[in-house]
């Protein structure tokens, strides 16, 4: 019996070469998105030598936006969605328009398209790339900001806009199409869609991962994530006809509200962005070279809808909602791309008769150009901000880049682990005045005393995206006061988060101390240390030693330890 290796041979090829030209790019100081795409063309089927199978890299490039997203859903609150809701309403509905315009009297007069024609071709184009923007606003550490918040709240009324010309076109070009009907129905299944997450996966969602993480199995719980993440968003598409973008990114709003927001996103993170890069590859593999020949001014007139006519319709809404210019800036740089549904939404048109193949060959390559430009510009519109800003006596101030605390000036520590010892730290610093963020594995520890006002956080300290969501790149010291957890792995990921923070481990052995002082950690306290130190100075009292003989014998004692 033969063996199907195209998913095999896809990932190892996609990925070997995204990883080899990712690393290339990187040296050149281009965004590592440039190698994904180049490795796309290099296992695509207009290359020769190795080609990978579109199909399944299409697929897995699916997964990788739902992940994504869901990712994204998981520190994007229903609170924050809805505190950019006006003007990522009015701010989407205006570069829409404009691009579907500028398309419509392009095309028409300088390649013969019908005005209906333009119109499907400007709503193509007008969509940015989910995996793109967030890429982009991660990388430059604005995907928490405000800035990040109106540019992913821009992107979801997007996605509901294409959502509705996927299911509306049919219905409007077909002979018989119920038009009112086809968007009442759409309308009330998104609605359903959005209530049954929002409403009923609120309830059901933590309870389910609460069973799954008491069970203390690290793989479950993983499994679990992603059986949420993948499971939602393909319920969203099948019984709700909404794209599994969208569903996921509910479900991921629905877990941020939970308690296993961090340890949600630490598992998911891996999985995530292998996925991811093979978006980039997918998009690469569907670029014909020789097409440029015959279709470059199309593809040309593309790029400037993309890159020209939408920045400037998000500039002016941003302006028009007295936004400050970096944000404006900032939004209008991120969206200046498109992606995923501008190419499905193409391959409609085609499929309907709207318009030719050529149609793919210019908005491929457009698609291409606008992505790897896309960070360098987003960056460039960053320092032009930061100057303009200088020299303005009235320049805003920046955000702050990921999460908003008040600094109230006392020190910021992170105690992992909340048994006897964790206990007893966390009074201490509470009676001084300081409170400490509780990283705890489990989960009915994190419920009893989160509902007592601790800040406390369920994740897996071994993992970087939990610590972070700690704050602990803004700590001053990291206390592990358990020695079930690996000292040597937390403390080369928080050294790594935070170069500068004082780390303290609390372990069993003398050996384990020495070895954990030569890897930089800057005090260590053992178990049989502290025993034999308590021991020696109970039964020297006892004996009736001087206080300097007893003071003189734990120092030499703690020297011999050490």
């Amino acid at each position: 019996m033969e063996h199907q290796t195209d998913l095999i041979l896809t990932l190892a090829g996609g990925l070997s070469a995204a990883m080899v030209l990712g690393f290339i790019t990187q040296k050149l100081r281009l965004s590592p998105l440039v190698g994904y795409l180049l490795a796309g063309i290099l296992v695509g089927p207009y290359s020769p030598g190795f080609e990978a199978d579109a199909a399944t890299a299409a697929q897995c490039a699916e997964i990788g936006v739902i992940l994504l997203m869901f990712g994204v859903g998981l520190h994007f609150h229903l609170k924050d969605l809805l505190a950019v809701g006006a003007i990522a309403l009015s701010g989407a509905a205006v570069q829409i328009s404009a691009a579907t315009l500028a398309s419509m009297v392009l095309l028409h007069y300088f390649f013969g398209f019908s005005l209906m024609s333009g119109a499907i071709f400007g709503m193509a184009i007008s969509v940015a790339s989910t995996v793109v923007l967030t890429r982009v606003l991660t990388d430059n550490h604005q995907l928490h900001t405000h800035t990040g918040h109106v540019a992913l709240g821009w992107l979801v009324v997007e996605d509901i806009f294409t959502i509705l010309l996927l299911v509306l076109l049919p219905a409007v070009l077909s002979p018989g199409g119920e038009f009112w009907s086809a968007l009442g129905l759409t309308l009330l299944k998104l609605a359903g869609l959005t209530a049954f997450t929002l409403i009923v996966g609120q309830k059901l969602i933590p309870l389910f991962l609460g069973y799954v993480a008491r069970t203390g199995t690290r793989d479950l719980f993983t499994l679990a994530v992603i059986a949420l993440a993948l499971g939602i968003a393909v319920g969203a598409a099948y019984v709700f006809d909404a794209s599994m973008a969208l569903g996921a990114f509910l479900a991921g709003m629905v877990v941020g509200q939970s308690e296993f927001s961090a340890r949600a996103a630490a598992e998911a993170l891996p999985l995530r962005d292998a996925f991811a890069v093979l978006f980039f590859v997918s998009v690469g593999m569907l670029f014909d070279p020789v097409a440029l020949l015959t279709d470059w001014p199309l593809m040309l007139v593309t790029l400037f809808v993309i890159m020209v006519v939408k920045p400037l319709g998000a500039l002016a809404m941003t302006t028009l909602f007295r936004k400050p210019l970096r944000l404006s800036l900032a939004v209008s740089a991120a969206l200046s791309q498109i992606g995923e549904f501008s190419f499905i939404l193409a391959g409609m048109g085609i499929t309907l008769g709207i318009f030719d193949a050529r149609v793919n060959n210019a908005i491929i390559p457009a698609a291409m150009i606008s992505i790897t430009l896309n960070p360098m510009i987003f960056r460039k519109l960053e320092s032009v901000a930061r100057w303009i800003e200088a020299k303005s006596k009235n320049g805003a101030p920046a955000e702050s880049a990921l999460v908003e605390t008040a600094d109230d000036g006392k020190p910021h520590i992170v105690v992992i682990g909340y048994g006897p010892v964790g206990r007893s730290c966390c009074s201490i610093l509470r009676e001084s005045g300081i409170t400490p963020v509780v990283v705890e594995m489990n989960i009915d520890t994190v419920r009893k005393e989160r509902g007592k006002g601790l800040p406390i956080i369920h994740g897996d300290a071994a993992q970087a995206e939990v610590l972070r969501e700690a704050g602990l790149e803004r700590a001053e010291a990291l206390l592990l006061t358990t020695p079930s957890i690996p000292a040597s792995d937390v403390a080369a990921i928080a050294s790594a988060v935070n170069p500068d923070v004082r780390i303290l481990v609390h372990t069993s052995f003398v050996g384990d101390a020495r070895k954990l002082r030569q890897q930089g950690v800057t005090a260590v306290f053992s178990g049989e240390r502290e025993v034999a130190l308590g021991m020696s100075e109970y039964l020297l009292r006892y004996l009736g030693s001087p206080e300097a003989f007893v003071q003189t014998e734990l120092e030499r004692v703690r020297l011999k330890l050490d």
